[in-house]
This record gives structure tokens, C-alpha cells and sequence, in this order.
């Protein structure tokens, strides 16, 4: 497992992440949610990413029980708050209270004295820049968090708070969360350029398009029993992916990636980590031998005749108008 800078800052992180959206509480039985991450240190992943609001806060605790005697500082554990935990008025969102009661109640379900990166999981619209800079800010000074970030943010939202760190001396967003994969490329553009120029890595989500790039899903077929597409919680954010145009593309990268000796799913894999913005690719599995064969794409480079017979199969697939960064109805 190869291992990146976060942006420019000193921590490094596996360049393959594990996270559990989705499955750990919900999707998967606690024993094989406990196998998943066995198998993820044992191939040599760092770097665990997880929400307060995924499974209801089930996920951060099975997190914590599967880490529970690891070596603290072996491990990166991110994870994220904004969404409703609780029924209160302030149970969500990135207010002062609702960030500092959402850290130490992530604190208590990891099993963890201080969270490695902790992320603003979207832009709050209700909540001074300030306020929420000045909470994450605190809870850096207090030890609590090593590094902060944010999730699905745009680049004048990135920009925005950056301007309030520098000019209140606050800690500074390191990390940046968006979804990125060979068909979804909105953060390409806008979002990139600013985060260079600063220093931003991203750690990026659903490299596999929710397992529509591992070619499982056929056009015109039902989908497998069991698929996320299928799940009561995931079959709303994979649908932008189920049309027979882009499963069709999808199986027609087939030979592509076999000529360079992957599965799918590897060849979706490494194309993210090809983007040298791109700190983490985050992969998620209901089963250890899916972390096992997705992270082999580690350390794999493409060459440029592979990119562009991606590029020319996916076509008019792409979608790269940064105008869909960040619709807070559909993305997790």
C-alpha cells in the first residue's frame, strides 16, 4: 500500500481509504463489517473514513469496535459532521453547539481520545463561517482533532473559509471530500485549481461510481440480489447511474481493463488515483475479498493510451459541469 501527503500538510494517508457508509450498521452484519477492516489493515490501509449520521451513528460504533486494540497511532480515523443525529433543533448543522457536542459524542462511539480529520460534511448556509472555523479550531487546540476538512463543498465555499482562517489565525482546511470517478468529474475544473493553488488534497468518494464501474450491473437486466442498488438506503444514489447507456459503456471498458491486467473495479480505482490532487481514494466492501482485490489498484500507473480509450468509450458520459458539486439532496 503506497501512502500520500494530505494536501500539503504533514500527515500522510493510504492512497486507498476505507469507508463505511452504507454498509457497517445497516447493509452488513457486525461480523462481517469486523472482517472488512481485518482485512483492510491487513493489506496495509491507514486510513478509515466514516460519518455521525451513517447507520443513524451505528457505523462510527462498529468503526470503533473493529479498531479497538489497534495501534492508536498506526491508524488515520476521519470522520465527518452537518447532518441530523438527533430530533432537536440543534442536533445538526455546524453550529458551535452542534460541533462540539458532535465530536465528543464521535469521540465516545471510536473509542478514541482525538479524531485525525474531522470534516464539515457540507456548507452551512444558517452558520457563520466564523463560528464553525472557531469550533473546529478549538477542538485542534484542545487535541481533540488533529487535522480539519470538508466534504462536497464548492470552490468559493473552500475559498470563503480559507479567507476567515487567515484572517482570524484559525487552523487551516487541509482536506476536501467530493465524488469523483471516471463518469462523474465536476470537481475537475473549479474545484481542483483552487485546491492546488492552496494545498487541499481530496479524498475522494465512490472512485467505483457506488460498484456501477465494476461492471456488475447489466443493461437491460435486473440488478443482482443483494447490490446496493437494491438497498433500501443506497438504490437512490446509485439510480444517476442504472441507464442502459452508461451500463452499456461501462462493459465496453472491459478490454481495456483487462489489457492492463485489472478487474473493473481496480481500473475505476486507480483512474482516480491517476490525479495527482487526489490524496485517497475511498473504497467501501461487503465482503474482505473485495478490499483485498480493490486495493491491488494501489501504486498502479496508467498509461496515457489507457486513459484516452477511457475517455473515448465514456464519451458524452462524462459529467463535468461544476454546477452539480455539491447538491446536498443526493450525495451522502
Amino acid at each position: 500500500m503506497e501512502h500520500r501527503h494530505l494536501g500539503r500538510s504533514g500527515l500522510k494517508v493510504s492512497e486507498i481509504a476505507y469507508g463505511n457508509w452504507i454498509t457497517h450498521g445497516s447493509q452488513v452484519a457486525e461480523d462481517a463489517a469486523l472482517a472488512c477492516v481485518a482485512a483492510a489493515l491487513d493489506e496495509g490501509i491507514t486510513t478509515f473514513d466514516t460519518a455521525d449520521v451513517y447507520a443513524g451513528t451505528r457505523a462510527e460504533t462498529v468503526l470503533g469496535k473493529a479498531l479497538h486494540g489497534v495501534r492508536r497511532e498506526s491508524v488515520e480515523i476521519c470522520t465527518k459532521v452537518f447532518w441530523p443525529t438527533g430530533p432537536g433543533q440543534n442536533d445538526r448543522g455546524l453550529s458551535r453547539k452542534h460541533v462540539i457536542e458532535s465530536a465528543h459524542n464521535s469521540l465516545r462511539r471510536l473509542q478514541t481520545d482525538y479524531i485525525d480529520l474531522y470534516q464539515a460534511h457540507r456548507y452551512d448556509h444558517e452558520t457563520p463561517l466564523a463560528e464553525t472555523l472557531r469550533a473546529f479550531d478549538d477542538l485542534v487546540r484542545q487535541g481533540k482533532v488533529l487535522y480539519v476538512g470538508v466534504s462536497e463543498w464548492r470552490a468559493e465555499e473552500i475559498a470563503a473559509a480559507l479567507k476567515v482562517a487567515d484572517e482570524l489565525g484559525l487552523d487551516r482546511i487541509v482536506s476536501n471530500q467530493p465524488q469523483y470517478n471516471m463518469i462523474w468529474r465536476v470537481i475537475e475544473t473549479e474545484v481542483i485549481e483552487l485546491c492546488q493553488r492552496e494545498g487541499i488534497g481530496q479524498i475522494v468518494w465512490s472512485p467505483i461510481a457506488q460498484g456501477v464501474l465494476t461492471g456488475k450491473y447489466q443493461p437491460g437486466t435486473a440488478h443482482p440480489a443483494g447490490s446496493r442498488a437494491t438497498s433500501e438506503e443506497g438504490a437512490g444514489f446509485i439510480s444517476l447511474w442504472l441507464t442502459d447507456e452508461i451500463l452499456t459503456r461501462v462493459q465496453q471498458l472491459r478490454p481495456v481493463a483487462e489489457q492492463a491486467g485489472l478487474t473493473l473495479a481496480q481500473l475505476a480505482v486507480a483512474w482516480t488515483l491517476q490525479n495527482p490532487a487526489v490524496s485517497a481514494a475511498i473504497i467501501g466492501a461487503t465482503r474482505p475479498d473485495q478490499v483485498r482485490e480493490n486495493v491491488k489498484a494501489s501504486g498502479v500507473k496508467l498509461d496515457a493510451a489507457v486513459l484516452k480509450a477511457i475517455d473515448d468509450i465514456l464519451g458524452d458520459q462524462i459529467l463535468t459541469d461544476p454546477a452539480f458539486t455539491a447538491s446536498p439532496s443526493k450525495r451522502p
